[in-house]
């Protein structure tokens, strides 16, 4: 998996006002209950681990992730969980070993996303829950940052933005799920709305060079920056404003 952002910091800047409230919404989406012993894969600085703690208790709940500095903070925030750096593709675990394997807003960002469920898949017990979900970037334009591709693409028309990467689309995340061998229980949504005070606290994240949105923001000139910060804001209203944002998810059975 990439580099998603520089430092927890940055992630929490950025996406974690989406992602933090993703997390319950997605932890029943996974049926995710007492007694279980979960693995959250691409934990990132935790904002699903959190959850998971609070539903099953931290000695039930292991994290893994590619970034030290997001396993430090995991660490930090929640004694008892076992959270160590792994990618999803070589995940350091027994076959068998979770009741459920949890992967949000992270297929995406893996080199290998079927290897990647495969592992998922391999890790949990026969019967057990894999589930996974990552923003709809594709044509039907739910995710958080789909305004922001919309501007970047009146500035560079070939801008594929989020919309090439696996899962991002309708349909595909089934399609991965069936090439890692992994039989679909459940294929829907989760969303959540996120409110905002103004269009200030998101332009500073948007344009900082963050995340998956700096690539390309850091090839721009500062006029092109300027460009595209009014023609992101174009849309909005003045004031407050709310942001609602939808990802595709999958719940399969491991076999």
């Amino acid at each position: 998996m990439g580099d998603r952002f520089r430092a927890p910091d940055a992630y929490e800047r950025f996406m974690a006002r989406y992602s933090i409230p993703l997390a319950s919404v997605f932890a029943d989406f996974a049926g995710v209950a007492v007694g279980q012993r979960i693995l959250d894969v691409g934990c990132g600085p935790g904002p699903l681990t959190a959850v998971l703690v609070d539903r099953v208790g931290a000695v039930s709940v292991t994290a893994v992730d590619p970034s030290e500095p997001f396993v430090a903070a995991v660490r930090a925030r929640h004694q008892g969980v076992r959270a160590q750096c792994a990618s999803a593709e070589s995940l350091p675990f027994g076959d068998g070993e979770f009741d459920a394997a949890l992967a949000q807003l992270v297929v995406h960002f893996m080199a290998d996303p079927v290897a990647g469920l495969r592992e998922l898949a391999c890790v949990t017990r026969p019967g057990g829950v894999v589930a996974a979900c990552v923003w709809d970037h594709g044509a039907d334009g739910r995710g958080p940052l789909s305004p922001f591709w919309d501007a970047a693409r009146e500035i560079d028309p070939t801008l594929e933005g989020e919309a090439s990467r696996a899962g991002t689309t309708r349909g595909h995340r089934a399609e991965l799920f069936a090439e890692a061998a992994i039989r679909t229980a459940e294929v829907g949504t989760v969303a959540v709305d996120v409110a905002f005070g103004g269009f200030e606290e998101v332009v500073g994240a948007v344009l900082a060079r963050c995340g998956s949105v700096g690539e390309f923001v850091g090839g721009l000139s500062a006029e092109r920056c300027a460009e595209l910060r009014a023609l992101c804001e174009a849309p909005l209203p003045s004031g407050a404003f709310t942001v609602s944002a939808t990802a595709w998810a999958v719940r399969g059975v491991a076999g």
